[in-house]
């Protein structure tokens, strides 16, 4: 499956931001997530949902205010994200893996978006 992430943009503290990822055309029938990666940092990992969508699990940093979901008749992922920081400043990326339930971890997933850029300022 390609995925390809988009939505990402410059906003300014306190705004939102609805971050898509569509899966071309597939019907992924396993969990998704995304991750997202600041300048000098590692990947981390921010939100997951399972297939089809009942379980979801988030980061400390971001839970309450940003929320995962996943459109499985338009096969797209969504991250809705509010009261943005300037610290959520990163790349974005989505991912999916084979196996149904949510996993938080990089080596879970086997495939990969190409990003999109998030910036807050503050």
């Amino acid at each position: 499956v390609q995925l390809q992430a988009f939505g990402g943009g410059l906003v300014q503290a306190g705004d939102s931001l609805r971050l898509s990822c569509t899966t071309s055309g597939v019907t992924w029938r396993g969990a998704m997530a995304w991750f997202r990666q600041a300048p000098g940092k590692e990947r981390e990992f921010v939100a997951t949902i399972s297939w089809p969508g009942v379980n979801t699990y988030y980061a400390k940093s971001v839970k309450g205010r940003f929320t995962i979901s996943r459109d499985n008749l338009e096969n797209t992922l969504y991250l809705q994200m509010n009261s943005l920081k300037p610290e959520d400043t990163a790349v974005y990326y989505c991912a999916a893996r084979a196996g149904q339930y949510h996993a938080a971890t990089i080596r879970d997933y086997e495939h990969w978006g190409q990003g999109t850029q998030v910036t807050v300022s503050s």
